[in-house]
């Protein structure tokens, strides 16, 4: 074996372990689920900021894989109104309610 042929192979070698150590697990996005994520997670505080019923503010938005938390101190009648706006936006699979109202 020649050195070209030693070096395609370290070559081919080294894109295989590159490409299996960006792949997604159940507790890790892969590159694209993360971009995915950054995106929907923009869309739902843009959503937020643009309702002028509610204090976006108050509303943490994370997401993971489709899946959109929301968290914060919020008045009680707002947290229909936000779960219903975030449940519209495209590319939000599930939508996990972590607010707790205000008393």
């Amino acid at each position: 074996m020649n050195f070209a042929e030693r070096f395609m192979r370290f070559l081919c070698g080294f894109a295989l372990l590159a490409l299996v150590a960006c792949a997604p697990t159940p507790q890790r996005e892969g590159t694209g689920e993360y971009i995915d994520d950054t995106i929907i997670t923009g869309k739902v505080k843009a959503a937020l900021v643009a309702d002028p019923d509610l204090k976006a503010s108050e509303i943490q938005v994370e997401t993971f894989k489709g899946t959109v938390q929301l968290s914060g101190f919020v008045q009680a009648d707002h947290i229909p109104r936000a779960l219903s706006l975030v449940r519209r936006i495209d590319g939000v699979k599930d939508v996990k309610n972590d607010m707790v109202p205000k008393r």
